[in-house]
């Protein structure tokens, strides 16, 4: 373990090449076939510079610097960024609207509020004054949350001239009011007609935008589509997120599998924003269930973390566990790791994890 507060990186280094993260794994062996995304590696940049900002060691930034360098190769002649490169570096990709432009900012915004170098924090805030127009754009409401979640750190850390940044961010506030409105049912405080992936960045988002703009709905909307969310996913106090074997469309019985770290890695982070923004203890509950999926305690029992290499399986199927450890599962679990050594809980009991390969 070369990090603090039992922070493993070792699965991470494993994925990670001299180009950036691979995406998928075969059980705990990096699948050179399926390359490298955007969206990854901006996930991998974000935590490693909040790790790097709690022990700043030179490992840590040499991988900070890579997860950077790669998303500056990424930039398009048009705006934005790539997504998916092969193994052999061709971009595969030609949709550069999706949710990686708002995962890139996030991880950008990461590295502009940050103690890193000059440089480092420099190339940053370049490639977000390049992808502004790109921003504006967007159609995900996914990846207009994670814009609003980056202009909300550069905000709250008094970073200068965010103007354009915020100008957009508030569109998107506004966007995710309007599909509320029009979605909701009594029985359905929703954002759209089903809950599908990632879905606490939506709540998560306006309770960030209702730290600016008080006296708008955001407040209101977000708490009750968030413990509209809480509820939906709770069950015998498990965490059961909505699967994406057929999702949860509205007046249909929601899918239990796959269930995917993504949504508990979401729903950890959402809860955390939620209780400080309430001042409400309860969603520490929140916190520790969607955590503790993670480590076992989840629908069928059994861990998909491995606290030993920092690894993750990529989920829950109706067989068990699904034992591939890509990135994006792995990059879920330690970020909900570095929250919860940021609340300095005392460590819960969980089952040992029982992966092989690992």
């Amino acid at each position: 373990m070369d990090t603090d507060a039992r922070i493993e990186m070792a699965h991470l280094d494993r994925m990670t090449d001299s180009t950036g993260l691979i995406q998928h794994a075969i059980y705990s062996v990096p699948r050179r076939e399926s390359g490298y995304t955007i969206d990854d590696n901006a996930r991998a940049l974000r935590l490693c510079t909040r790790l790097w900002c709690k022990t700043p060691k030179r490992r840590m930034l040499n991988r900070v610097t890579r997860y950077l360098s790669l998303l500056e190769y990424a930039r398009r002649s048009g705006g934005g960024f790539h997504n998916l490169m092969s193994y052999q570096r061709h971009w595969l990709d030609t949709d550069g609207e999706g949710d990686c432009q708002g995962q890139a900012v996030l991880a950008l915004a990461e590295v502009l509020c940050s103690r890193l170098p000059d440089d480092y924090r420099a190339l940053a805030r370049e490639l977000i004054n390049g992808i502004l127009p790109t921003l504006a754009d967007l159609r995900s409401l996914r990846a207009q949350a994670y814009v609003i979640l980056a202009w909300g750190q550069l905000w709250s850390a008094g970073v200068p001239q965010i103007d354009l940044l915020e100008n957009v961010a508030w569109s998107a506030a506004q966007r995710l009011v309007d599909c509320f409105n029009r979605s909701k049912r009594p029985d359905w405080l929703w954002f759209e007609s089903q809950m599908t992936y990632a879905n606490a960045v939506l709540p998560h988002a306006l309770f960030i935008a209702a730290r600016r703009w008080p006296s708008e709905s955001f407040l209101d909307i977000a708490t009750s589509s968030f413990s509209f969310l809480d509820r939906e996913t709770t069950d015998d106090d498990l965490f059961q997120p909505v699967g994406n074997n057929g999702w949860n469309p509205h007046g249909e019985v929601k899918a239990v599998f796959d269930q995917q770290p993504v949504e508990a890695g979401t729903m950890a982070d959402a809860a955390l924003t939620a209780m400080t923004s309430l001042g409400d203890d309860k969603y520490l509950a929140t916190f520790r269930r969607a955590r503790d999926w993670f480590h076992g305690k989840n629908v069928i029992g059994q861990p998909l973390a491995n606290i030993r290499t920092g690894a993750c399986c990529d989920g829950l199927q109706p067989s068990g566990v699904n034992r591939n450890q890509g990135a994006e599962s792995t990059l879920a679990y330690l970020w909900t790791e570095v929250h919860h050594s940021e609340l300095n809980l005392a460590p819960v009991e969980r089952p040992q994890p029982t992966l092989s390969n690992a």
